[in-house]
């Protein structure tokens, strides 16, 4: 994990327009411009395709289908996600095909046993905000000195939700003396959507801190560039754009440094070195959207990294983990807490959902949020975390 790969030669990065992920989500929505009958038309003849000349198992595995397609077109209507319906559909019913290799009615117990994890991952997990507990003692601050730091991140906001209401409550109730946003305010679906931008202010406006609320963009595909300095007027989110500010607790400095992402670590680690020849002798927090930097910031005196990007996968099996994270490193930056050399990592798996044609699903990845004590003591040592509901 300290070794930095070199990614100058690649053609496509992770956040972009254009990258492999990008390019799928982008032809998957072309499914939701089907006819819902030709849509039914299309889901049938699946059912048949595993299941003819029996056409009593057909209706089945048919009304499985249908059923899918229906939990995820009243998700908008209640106010949960507000992706497109038919995509996933389609996805789920590719994966509920195998399961008829089993002999009747075993498969039907699978079917069904689908149908609660499709409850679960769309309706259920998806809101189930959680506050995850993090310690760092350090000796740049002195013995008995405390910090509370809020980390946020990859809010991706479509409508305000339950989820978002639930968050700015943690807020009240966890009073931080800083909050950091490690980036991606809107969702890739609604980056331009003037009801999204303005339902973000209304989130962001309840964001306060003593020390401070401070945000970095995210992703350049979801936070545009044209649309983030109207996003953040007149709010006291302050964005940092390749900057340090110092705040101070007790008299007790702390550095907080943070500059946009590109996802091309070879392009941001020359920023960042500028950035770490002026950080004072104090401890320093680096807010950057994606953990790809890591093992580049390792190198200069950063204490701890805040990112987020990769969600977690939002999907999580059993033992395997994450399917997919988004990461120029795959599958070695998940999410949680990482030890890079002297530098601690924290990834989230963040507070919202992959836009476009993806699934609005979480599954043994909720979202959360973060709560960093920052202790003073020499030696510094590590502790670990605890999470709860």
């Amino acid at each position: 994990m300290d070794e930095i790969r070199d990614f100058s030669q690649r053609k496509h990065f992770p956040g972009t327009l254009n990258n492999e992920f990008d390019r799928i989500l982008r032809k998957f929505d072309e499914i939701e411009k089907i006819p819902a009958s030709l849509f039914s038309i299309i889901l049938f003849l699946l059912a048949t395709s595993v299941t003819y000349p029996n056409y009593g198992q057909t209706l089945i595995l048919f009304a499985f289908f249908v059923g899918d397609w229906l939990l995820l077109y009243f998700l908008p209507k209640k106010k949960i996600s507000f992706g497109p319906s038919k995509p996933p559909t389609l996805i789920l019913a590719l994966l509920r095909l195998p399961f008829v290799l089993f002999p009747f009615p075993i498969w039907v117990l699978f079917e069904l046993i689908g149908t609660i994890l499709v409850i679960y991952g769309f309706w259920i997990e998806p809101q189930k905000l959680t506050v995850t507990y993090q310690t760092l003692e350090t000796d740049k601050c002195p013995e008995g000195f405390s910090l509370r730091v809020l980390h946020l991140g990859d809010l991706h906001l479509e409508r305000i939700t339950q989820r978002e209401k639930q968050l700015n409550t943690y807020i009240q109730q966890l009073k931080p003396d800083l909050i950091l946003f490690s980036g991606d305010f809107l969702n890739l679906s609604y980056n331009e959507d003037p009801v999204a931008v303005q339902q973000v202010r209304e989130i962001l406006k309840e964001w306060n801190a003593p020390l401070g609320v401070f945000a970095v963009t995210g992703s350049e595909a979801v936070d545009l560039e044209h649309i983030v300095p109207d996003l953040l007027a007149g709010l006291s989110v302050y964005w940092l754009k390749n900057e340090t500010v110092i705040v101070e607790k007790d008299s007790v400095p702390i550095a907080i440094t943070g500059l946009p992402c590109s996802h091309r670590p070879f392009l941001d680690e020359p920023v960042l070195q500028t950035l770490a020849q002026n950080i004072p002798n104090a401890f320093s927090i680096l807010l950057y959207h994606s953990p790809d930097l890591a093992p580049n910031a390792a190198r200069y005196p950063f204490d701890l990294m805040l990112s987020g990007h990769t969600h977690g996968g939002q999907v999580c099996l059993p033992i395997i983990g994450p399917v997919f994270t988004a990461s120029l490193y795959g599958r070695q930056f998940q999410s949680g807490r990482y030890q890079i050399r002297d530098l601690v990592l924290y990834i989230t798996r963040g507070i919202g959902l992959e836009g476009k044609a993806a699934p609005r699903v979480r599954f043994l990845c909720p979202p959360e949020i973060i709560l960093w004590e920052i202790r003073g003591k020499s030696p510094r040592s590590l502790t670990s975390s605890k999470e709860e509901n």
